[in-house]
């Protein structure tokens, strides 16, 4: 399989939903779990999945993801994978950036046809997911499909957000629409078994993961010059035409990472003591950056439901259903509740440590703080007794040194929060 599959993982776009994590990166860098950034997620399912030739297309804000891959994912000489960027780029056929998912492909083919395969695995990089291929593709063939959509029953709320699309008893899929309206769910119903239609879960979505044929994907976009996007013109358009096209039902976890509540949601969800994302599963890894730091110091500090990270330094009071990031400072006296610090990307020097002051503190969080409900970015640097507290009784904004997006409290990249501060 390794040899006949090239897996291309779609960065997005400008990621405005998860907006300020992405005022400096794209999507897929951005860090999630204390330690990975979100490219890992699909990197790391292909090569569970003995899939080595994989392509990661981007154009916005590319440069930390291109450093993580570069500093991630290399193999050896006697080994043919790779892990390739491919960002926009001018061409004589095109002067545009990527307007699509299509159309990010298309214009990728010409680095693709560099390599000799019979199937594309398109993947997208804001999912938390953990799945292997495998059996996804044994089906494609056994069913001799032309492409194959990967789906999973979801309710009335979340259906509007999904292309949602009905089956026959052979599981070919005979109707597509993206994203219907809710006066429409009605008519887009489907058989799902008893527990998940108690859940209201009677709608089959897309999972935005394709399988195509080489020569199916190269006619579709030949055949359409002008398509821009997979799930509101392809896929309707090849079933409309008599394709042969499949569902491939996932039975596992699945959450998209689109917006800033499904990130902070997804990331507190690892806290607590059965996560549905397992992390700690001996056969399907999660890989990352090898940074060879020390492990975590903590001195008096009570943890519950904690997620510590390498490179720690940590002496505050409390830390309670939160995921702290690596090389985290955080002072004593300090209470961390139901938050995500995403850490640092170095220790503080002795210069850093001998000159801070109530206007510059120290990167990290210092002593007597209470953080609530907040994201902090990475390289913060917050004084001492500070107040942070987000919930519902915040008005969403952008504010001097910080956002609020659905009562989430968000610090951006390199923010100084100083002493006495309050939010």
């Amino acid at each position: 399989m390794k040899s006949s599959v090239i897996a291309i993982i779609l960065g997005g776009g400008r990621g405005t939903r998860l907006n300020p994590l992405t005022k400096y990166r794209s999507k897929p860098a951005v860090p999630i779990a204390g330690k990975y950034r979100l490219v890992d997620i699909p990197i790391s399912n292909c090569l569970n999945s003995d899939i080595r030739q994989i392509f990661v297309l981007t154009q916005f804000n590319s440069a930390s993801l291109n450093r993580h891959i570069k500093n991630t994912y290399n193999f050896d000489v006697f080994n043919s994978g790779f892990v390739d960027i491919l960002a926009a780029e001018q061409t004589p056929k095109s002067q545009n950036w990527y307007e699509g998912t299509a159309d990010a492909v298309r214009q990728s083919q010409r680095h693709m046809d560099n390599h000799e395969y019979d199937y594309v695995l398109i993947l997208s990089g804001d999912q938390l997911y953990q799945m292997d291929y495998r059996p996804m593709l044994r089906q494609h063939i056994e069913n001799n499909a032309e492409l194959t959509v990967a789906t999973i029953p979801v309710n009335a709320e979340d259906a509007t957000e999904f292309g949602i699309m009905k089956t026959n008893s052979d599981g070919r899929i005979v109707s597509f629409v993206e994203k219907p309206p809710a006066e429409e769910l009605q008519n887009w119903k489907s058989d799902t078994p008893d527990n998940l239609k108690s859940q209201g879960k009677e709608f089959l979505a897309s999972m935005g993961i394709y399988i195509f044929n080489k020569e199916t994907l190269d006619r579709l976009l030949d055949e359409n010059p002008d398509g821009t996007d997979f799930g509101k013109e392809f896929i309707p358009e090849e079933i409309n035409n008599g394709g042969v096209v499949f569902s491939y039902e996932f039975e596992g976890y699945w959450t998209d990472i689109g917006t800033i509540k499904s990130f902070f949601d997804a990331n507190l969800e690892l806290a607590e003591p059965y996560p549905s994302f397992n992390l700690y599963d001996n056969e399907n890894r999660i890989y990352t950056r090898v940074r060879s730091l020390p492990a975590s110091k903590l001195m008096g500090t009570n943890l519950d439901h904690a997620v510590i990270s390498e490179g720690c330094i940590i002496s505050a009071s409390r830390i309670a259903k939160s995921v702290i990031g690596i090389r985290s400072r955080i002072g004593g006296g300090t209470t961390i509740e139901n938050s995500i610090v995403m850490g640092n990307d170095y220790f503080p020097t002795s210069d850093e440590l001998d000159n801070s002051t109530p206007e510059n503190p120290i990167m990290g969080i210092g002593d007597r703080c209470y953080i609530s409900n907040t994201i902090v970015d990475k390289n913060c640097k917050i004084g001492h007794d500070v107040r942070i507290v987000g919930g519902s009784h915040l008005d969403d904004g952008k504010y001097e040194k910080h956002y609020v997006v659905d009562g989430i409290v968000i610090i951006p990249n390199g923010e100084t929060i100083p002493n006495g501060y309050s939010i």
